[in-house]
């Protein structure tokens, strides 16, 4: 008989891998963080004597989410400008807004409120793109998640990097100092084209390689965006990007509304991952990503919020619904991204996307016990036929009870155990107060 720190027993256990497998009655055994075996959980007692043990009789356990694209701070401009377009939310209303408010102590609170709402919506680790990454780590340290955090690589001065040359001087001292975390990383993040030089691009490239980062960046987000470029360069913007050496499987491409048939064969010829974050564009009228078109083209597309001043919430419960409807109209096909298929991208394909997929994203033995419960014995999910096509299709985030990372229970019984949830409110109110003020 084996010690464990965990045993966890599953009414239904959906691992992710394979893809739309559903097992009943099993039992994880944890033990440091990670799944050591999965099993009946008849047989788990005679196997394994366990520190603690947990029976969740009406509940899934399933990995947890993966948000592969958010602005975390931003959290504290949810709400400040809707309604408007693309450019004019972000020139006329965001960007202003940043270079009044955003700093240090603004980035900590801000996104220690949005990992609060990620938490209770199931995800468990999450890709950033903002500014004052260090305080932003600060804040991922003390909540507990797992986070790959993108240091922004803009042409213009940003709150916390005055100049191009700060961008790469903040991002070799961030990676120096965390390259060993084991739930913090580093990605560059350049803004879009239409916001970064050649120049700095190609450095970009060259940092990548040289320190071994991902990076993340806003590629195609509009028609208009395409049009412009080809207006003032000659070319799409992927066609530029291709021959900056930028285009390979380190690269996630956010958002990517405005493809065409060589777009899509130049992403799949050189690996690229794709986040596509639905709700976001809809609210932006930035335009459908042709995710079944995508997949079919043998694209690894994952799934992600956007930031919450675009959306304007975190919840990837919610992110998986809208992605499989939208899916569907825009292909014209019922079954062009089927409830199993969708789950995949929110969990192991953003794990993927992240280069974290032996750590995260499904439950296998081998990984982080990175998972969420999720209580099926609600009235609005009653009667249960299938359980992942109830989760996509009807559960809501309430339902989400616990959440784990790295085997460290971040949320018991809807309560979160790192954050204190009074603290996070009044911040956000006082936020306000200096915001509107």
């Amino acid at each position: 008989m084996h010690a464990v720190d965990l045993l966890v027993h599953a009414r239904w256990l959906i691992p992710v891998e394979p893809e739309g497998l559903v097992l009943e009655h099993q039992a994880l055994a944890i033990h440091k963080g990670r799944i050591l075996a999965i099993l009946p959980s008849a047989e788990a007692a005679a196997h394994y004597k366990a520190e603690h043990e947990i029976h969740y009789e009406h509940h899934a356990v399933l990995p947890g989410f993966v948000n592969a694209h958010t602005h975390a701070a931003m959290s504290l401009f949810r709400g400040l400008a809707d309604d408007k377009s693309l450019m004019d939310w972000l020139q006329n209303h965001i960007w202003p807004a940043e270079a009044r408010h955003v700093n240090a102590e603004f980035v900590r609170e801000g996104t220690t409120l949005a990992m609060a709402e990620m938490l209770r919506s199931g995800t468990t680790c999450f890709h950033d793109m903002y500014f004052h990454a260090d305080a932003a780590a600060q804040a991922v340290a003390q909540a507990g998640m797992r986070a790959l955090l993108g240091q922004v690589v803009i042409d213009f001065p940003v709150p916390g990097s005055p100049d191009q040359a700060s961008h790469f001087r903040h991002a070799v001292e961030f990676n120096d100092r965390y390259k060993h975390h084991p739930l913090i990383g580093l990605s560059l993040s350049p803004h879009a084209p239409y916001t970064v030089s050649d120049e700095a691009l190609s450095k970009v490239v060259s940092y990548a390689e040289e320190l071994d980062l991902p990076i993340q960046m806003h590629i195609h987000e509009t028609q208009g965006e395409v049009d412009d470029a080809v207006g003032q360069r000659g070319q799409r913007p992927l066609a530029r990007l291709d021959g900056l050496g930028l285009l390979s499987p380190r690269l996630t491409a956010v958002h990517m509304t405005a493809l065409d048939e060589h777009d899509i064969a130049l992403v799949a010829k050189h690996g690229v991952h794709v986040v596509h974050c639905p709700e976001s564009n809809l609210k932006l009228a930035s335009g459908f990503c042709p995710v079944a078109k995508l997949m079919q083209a043998g694209v690894n597309v994952a799934l992600g919020t956007d930031g919450a001043a675009s959306n304007n919430d975190l919840d990837m419960l919610g992110e998986l619904r809208t992605a499989a409807l939208v899916a569907k109209a825009v292909a014209g096909d019922a079954a062009a991204l089927p409830a199993a298929r969708v789950l995949t991208m929110a969990t192991l394909n953003g794990a993927k996307a992240l280069g974290l997929e032996s750590e995260c994203g499904s439950l296998v033995p081998g990984k982080a016990f990175d998972a969420i419960a999720i209580n099926l014995d609600q009235l609005e999910t009653q009667p249960l036929y299938e359980p992942i096509s109830q989760i996509v299709y009807a559960a809501s985030r309430s339902q989400i009870e616990d959440v784990w990372v790295a085997g460290r229970r971040l949320m018991k019984q809807r309560q979160l155990t790192s954050l204190d949830e009074a603290t996070l409110v009044a911040q956000a109110k006082a936020w306000r107060e200096r915001i509107a003020g």
